[in-house]
């Protein structure tokens, strides 16, 4: 009796671990994120008397702050991402599932920039770390900070919609 349950119950789990065969014909596919203006910020250079303008989305939650801008192709040049993190502290970012180089930079809660990485490399894992206490990182295209002069000191305001 113990043989029969033991053949039927096998039997069930082949059964019902097979793949439809319909199946392998369906394809997925990805739809491209898109970027979505949530605010506006501002680079203010303590050394200059101009400013940068770019429009940004917000990662103010831990979903959108663990997804960042992964799985996208590209951002705009005046387009960029602001982190808004719990508290102020040490923090790093990586390039996990990111397919375009970025410059991060890490933002006291005073609005200043404390550190930059530059050039970040897409689908990279090491460590980004900010070197200080940082509240907010604000995302760019790869070569930016370079091409705009952004450094240390320089300050950031923005608005949110």
């Amino acid at each position: 009796m113990r043989r029969i349950i033991y053949c039927g119950f096998t039997l069930a789990l082949l059964l019902g671990s097979c793949k439809d065969a319909s199946d392998s014909n369906k394809s997925v596919t990805a739809t491209e994120i898109s970027f979505t203006k949530e605010g506006s910020l501002t680079i203010v250079k303590p050394d200059s008397v101009g400013s940068i303008q770019i429009d940004i989305e917000v990662a103010d939650n831990d979903y959108e702050r663990q997804t960042g801008l992964m799985y996208r192709n590209s951002m705009e040049e005046k387009q960029g991402m602001l982190f808004i993190m719990d508290q102020e502290r040490q923090q790093a970012f990586y390039m996990k599932n990111t397919r375009f180089p970025l410059d991060i930079i890490y933002v006291g809660s005073d609005q200043k920039v404390v550190s930059i990485q530059k050039n970040a490399q897409p689908l990279n894992t090491s460590s980004l770390p900010s070197g200080a206490p940082a509240k907010y990182v604000l995302e760019l295209n790869g070569g930016l900070t370079d091409k705009w002069n952004i450094k240390p000191g320089d300050s950031l305001s923005w608005q949110i919609q």
